[in-house]
């Protein structure tokens, strides 16, 4: 016997190819593991996808909104969504018709983060993404987000390469670059925490153009030089996979050979809520490792510019920075060089010889007497970028610290997520 026709019709979640920027976001979100992807497409298992909606508000870019009414025997699979380009269209009521599905079969709208709760902390399995804030500090700046891209006006912007200079002691091998963007007179307004797409030149090996890849933006509002129309990323050489084999990575090698003058296409920015405070009594609490401190450095310029201009009160800075070793941490030199007063910095070194392996979580543990209070300061904002094998342990590391602090955890990561004080970003 044939099952009802309004149990065979699902609004399927699928995720626009044209517009992902690849970021990992709604697949490191995803707590029931419906996301996956490949070395092209971020694509849903309809069989899976449970609608929890825990992936629709982190998206920088919207991609991951986009629905079909399918019948469920001709649900789009992960393979097919694997080989897309673009999105399907919607079929039509004759083409949903012809399948025997009834106009009162189809759901009237799709699940939207406004209609359906999303998931909350909790559970047998620590899930540390389910943790992070989906909004922005209520003091934050306005954010403006795809002016460029794919289903925008114009489909990239044209920037020009005015600086480009290595920022860890280590050589060609593995080496990270401060790259400067400039944008001349086409508007392109940032903020300390959002991302930009970068568009490699060519094609894969299929002869698709290349996707654009993200890189957070390591300047401030108003440009790595102030009063200029630029930006500047942290980038790192990629020379192999996560498995350890060679490979080399098509845009971190693209722009870590740029040479000042050349041109490059971008598309963004991106981004809505891993944005700083702006109140000036708001404390800031930094976790990153590697290029992760790319937002971090935009955000302690920011309060550098402020302070030597005498517009900022208050407000304390607090860095825990990871690497392997001082040689491969970007701007250690830089930091170096930071007034005490100004930031609390404190580095963890994996590789260090003949010294015990240190990761930013265990630094944090060794400062949670200072922690404890900060979690229940509503002033306090933590930022973690860097990672995604960092993630779990900072926000054990933050549990921990509240715990000993006295603190119900439970209360104080519901403050965290509902008022934007813990922001996510790991890759």
């Amino acid at each position: 016997m044939n099952a009802p026709a309004e149990m065979t019709v699902i609004k399927q979640h699928l995720i626009d190819p044209e517009i992902c920027i690849r970021c990992n976001t709604c697949e490191a979100t995803c707590p029931v593991g419906a996301i996956t992807h490949d070395a092209r497409n971020y694509v849903v298992d309809a069989a899976k996808c449970n609608l929890c909606m825990a992936c629709i508000p982190p998206c920088p870019t919207g991609s991951i909104d986009n629905w079909r009414t399918m019948p469920v025997a001709r649900a789009y699979s992960v393979e097919s969504q694997l080989e897309w380009d673009v999105l399907p269209e919607e079929l039509s009521s004759e083409q949903l018709q012809a399948e025997g599905v009834t106009a009162e079969a189809v759901p009237e709208v799709a699940p939207t983060a406004a209609t359906v709760a999303t998931a909350q902390p909790g559970g047998e399995v620590f899930n540390s993404a389910a943790y992070g804030a989906t909004v922005p500090p209520w003091s934050a700046a306005h954010a403006y987000t795809n002016l460029y891209g794919p289903k925008a006006a114009e489909k990239t912007i044209t920037a020009t390469v005015t600086g480009n200079v290595r920022v860890t002691e280590v050589g060609r091998e593995y080496d990270t670059h401060h790259i400067v963007l400039d944008f001349g007179a086409m508007p392109f307004p940032v903020l300390e925490g959002q991302s930009i797409g970068v568009v490699p030149p060519g094609t894969d090996d299929a002869g698709r153009a290349h996707h654009a890849r993200q890189y957070s933006i390591a300047s401030p509002r108003n440009g790595e030089r102030p009063g200029y129309n630029n930006v500047s990323l942290t980038i790192k050489r990629v020379l192999e996979d996560h498995q350890g084999r060679p490979v080399r990575g098509v845009a971190s090698n693209y722009m870590c050979d740029l040479k000042v003058g050349d041109k490059v296409q971008v598309i963004g920015p991106f981004g809505a809520s891993f944005l700083m405070p702006n109140h000036p009594r708001s404390n800031i609490v930094m976790i990153c490792t590697g290029t992760g401190s790319a937002p971090m450095r935009a955000m302690t310029e920011w309060r550098r510019r402020l302070r030597k201009s005498g517009k900022f009160e208050g407000g304390k800075l607090m860095l825990f920075f990871g690497a392997r070793t001082p040689a491969e941490l970007p701007y250690f030199g830089p930091l170096q060089n930071l007034p005490k007063d100004f930031i609390d910095i404190n580095f963890a070194f994996s590789r260090e010889a003949d010294k015990p392996k240190r990761y930013v979580q265990d630094v944090m543990r060794s400062r949670a007497a200072d922690l404890g209070p900060m979690l229940a300061d509503p002033n306090t904002y933590f930022y973690v970028c860097g990672l995604k094998a960092m993630e779990e342990g900072v926000v054990l590391a933050l549990r921990d610290a509240a715990h000993q602090a006295g603190l119900n955890w439970d209360t104080v990561a519901a403050s965290l997520k509902k008022e934007g004080r813990l922001q996510l970003e790991t890759y």
